[in-house]
């Protein structure tokens, strides 16, 4: 598949400016669910039953930075943004966007049932843009998210994303995956590859946030917009799953990734496949890697 590489009007969407706790608490987030209606088509069912599934295992998330008085010289905390993010294991440990939490000397993370923990930075990679944190929570109430596979997605296939767009914490977007193979930088400038394109509404405050296929199931982690004007229009782009499951141990265990490479990228194996060639295409070779 034909890749395209986005180097204008591609917006990071964590650290959106938002008050420093989620606006307000919706009553599924409160455990206040209301019964269905009666006449509900299978797929709204679905998406509903999802929603419920998936939204205890979201959290948001507030990056604070210090701050000095210029007259005082007092150093004060300040929330400098907000996020999302999600609950990985019952250890505690929470997956976000790098960008969430970058530059933050502390950080707050609250889980869908209200409370509000202290989160420690553990590790990030800001080459795929992924970060995790940890927090001191009862394991009884830690809901982790089921995993998926981003290599089975089709173009076409609904998803759906949760986070806390603008502060509002809970909120709940639907849509198709728009295109796959694409290709976004990354803060620390390098490309994420295999980026999943969609259609569903993110907007400032998503990052960070599960994008989630129709069993409920991760396929992949919200994390930039095209848009002129910072806010949805229809192009979103999550960091697929199956990276996250590459990057994300590493970071638990390591604090950051250890990665070994030949300095060349290669085309993806659906395309060698098209061609009929049998192995690896050597796309490009790196100027100072092992390869050249």
């Amino acid at each position: 598949m034909k890749r395209f590489l986005f180097t204008c009007l591609l917006i990071a969407l964590g650290a959106a400016v938002a008050p420093p706790g989620p606006v307000a608490r919706t009553a599924e987030a409160m455990g206040l669910e209301r019964p269905l209606p009666s006449g509900l088509q299978p797929d709204e069912r679905n998406t509903i039953e999802v929603f419920r599934r998936v939204s205890r295992s979201v959290t948001y998330i507030t990056n604070i930075q210090l701050r000095r008085d210029f007259f005082t010289l007092n150093v004060f905390e300040i929330p400098a943004g907000t996020g999302s993010g999600f609950v990985w294991d019952t250890a505690g440990h929470v997956v976000t966007n790098f960008h969430v939490v970058q530059n933050g000397n502390a950080f707050a993370v609250t889980l869908a049932d209200g409370n509000t923990y202290a989160g420690k930075l553990v590790g990030s990679d800001p080459n795929k843009d992924l970060a995790v944190l940890r927090i001191a929570a009862d394991p009884d109430s830690l809901v982790p998210v089921f995993l998926g596979d981003s290599d089975s997605l089709v173009v076409g296939q609904k998803v759906l994303a949760v986070g806390n767009p603008f502060g509002l914490d809970e909120s709940l977007t639907t849509g198709v995956i728009s295109a796959l193979g694409r290709e976004i930088r990354s803060v620390a400038g390098t490309l994420i590859h295999d980026v999943i394109q969609t259609d569903a509404s993110i907007n400032p405050g998503n990052s960070g946030g599960p994008l989630l296929d129709s069993r409920g199931r991760l396929v992949g982690i919200n994390t930039a917009i095209m848009s002129p004007s910072g806010s949805s229009a229809g192009v979103g782009f999550a960091v697929p799953v199956n990276t996250v499951k590459q990057v994300v141990p590493q970071l638990i265990r390591y604090g950051r990734v250890r990665r070994a490479g030949l300095g060349i990228t290669v085309l993806r194996d659906e395309i060698a496949r098209r061609w009929g060639v049998t192995g690896v295409i050597v796309r490009d070779v790196i100027p100072g890697g092992a390869a050249d």
